[in-house]
């Protein structure tokens, strides 16, 4: 499996252009509207992978511009989350852009480093299945599968390794 973090020093703006790209063709198809606050809120969390809270993306609007009130950046989340194009790290209490096209009912994997607060996102069918299957002997069904590992990236632990 290749890496889900990015390199350190690698172009964030391009990330950022894949994720708005898609964020318009989803919401082309759908007929949904991706107003200029949910595209300057998914730009902020496109351009960088450290989840970030709704103040936090709030601070960096109002550095571009009038400062937002915080229901218009939360009614903004709240769309991009609906439609896939953020997720929630529930543990951080923060946001992230979707960096897979993924069905919104997959499963997914956020693996956190503690050291960075950079955040990869891992779709596993496996860790689906497993899931599934759990839930299902539980008579129980998930309606937000999300998994959050905290850890060290391969970048922190290379770094790490250097100064022993």
């Amino acid at each position: 499996m290749t890496s889900v973090f990015q390199a350190p020093g690698h172009d964030h703006a391009r990330c950022e252009a894949d994720v708005l790209a898609q964020a318009e063709k989803l919401c082309a198809a759908r007929g949904a509207r991706l107003t200029p606050i949910r595209r300057q809120v998914l730009s902020i969390l496109g351009s960088g992978h450290q989840p970030m809270g709704a103040y936090e993306i709030m601070d960096r609007l109002a550095a571009k511009g009038p400062r937002p009130a915080p229901i218009t950046v939360y009614r903004a989340l709240d769309f991009l989350l609906e439609h896939g194009l953020v997720h929630r790290i529930a543990s951080r209490n923060a946001f992230t852009a979707c960096v897979h096209n993924h069905d919104t009912s997959e499963s997914v994997m956020f693996l956190i480093c503690e050291r960075c607060g950079s955040v990869g996102e891992a779709p596993s069918a496996a860790v689906t299945e497993a899931l599934s299957a759990a839930a299902k002997r539980a008579g129980f069904t998930p309606k937000t599968p999300i998994i959050e590992v905290g850890g060290l990236c391969a970048h922190c632990r290379a770094a790490e390794q250097k100064t022993r």
